[in-house]
């Protein structure tokens, strides 16, 4: 699976992504409206993490979300 797998199923995954990050407002996930790079800044700025640390929690929740949600 590819990120626009995600992507394409965003409106159902915002939920997930609001348990997973629970300082992303219902906004933020909006304006993110599954753009992986939009996700990472928005985890960069809610938590204070560098670039390669959000990247690797995107991953990691990408993963589980194929595994789980999506198949």
């Amino acid at each position: 699976m590819n990120w626009d797998t995600i992507q394409g199923n965003w409106k159902q995954l915002t939920g997930h992504a609001k348990y997973e990050w629970g300082k992303l407002t219902g906004d933020d996930l909006k304006v993110v409206d599954g753009h992986r790079d939009q996700l990472a800044g928005k985890l960069q700025e809610r938590y204070g993490i560098a670039k390669d640390v959000a990247e690797k929690q995107i991953k990691d929740w990408e993963d589980r979300v194929e595994e789980t949600w999506l198949r």
